[in-house]
């Protein structure tokens, strides 16, 4: 039985070969870019997780990461608009060169309040890598540097993505039937 047969409802957006291929080229891109610097991988939890382990292993040079912990949606396939800090990183930033990683970029709230938390810590440099960007919901402009891919106004899951906890599982992003 399919991965796709046992999740009814649900469209592949994006299959696992287009997930891999671009995450090489990120990749691949990120190390031409910090070439000669340490970078600090700061990836976004839950969902970032399988996106920065992945990524993690297609950079070269020196790399290393940790993680933060936000939260608007809850139980929800919506945001609330409230970005709340649930956990923070576990070392100083000044003077690093920090790239957050992101599963998705949707109303541009979560990022934009990490980019203002963060910058206060006075990395070397402040970058964002994200898996998905959603530009058609924004309601506040952030500067991604790095893309994966742009998606249409679903509701997505799969490679770290999640709907009240479930299908972070999947090897594809996915969206889920209305």
């Amino acid at each position: 039985m399919s991965v796709l047969e046992t999740k009814p409802g649900l469209e592949v957006l994006i299959s696992q070969e287009q997930v891999r291929a671009r995450v090489r080229e990120l990749g691949a891109e990120i190390s031409r870019d910090y070439e000669g610097k340490e970078l600090l991988l700061l990836a976004v939890l839950k969902g970032a997780a399988v996106f920065l382990a992945d990524l993690l292993r297609e950079i070269s040079g020196s790399v290393t990461y940790d993680f933060m912990a936000t939260s608007s949606y809850g139980t929800d396939t919506k945001s609330s608009g409230v970005v709340r800090l649930l956990k923070d990183v576990d070392k100083g930033l000044a003077g690093r060169h920090v790239l957050i990683v992101e599963d998705i970029v949707d109303t541009g709230l979560t990022l934009s309040y990490l980019l203002e938390v963060l910058s206060q810590r006075e990395p070397a440099s402040l970058r964002v890598c994200t898996l998905l960007d959603k530009p058609t919901r924004r309601v506040q402009p952030v500067q991604i540097d790095y893309c994966g891919f742009t998606i249409p106004d679903r509701f997505v899951v799969g490679y770290g993505l999640d709907h009240d906890e479930q299908y972070r599982n999947l090897p594809f992003v996915g969206a889920l039937s209305e």
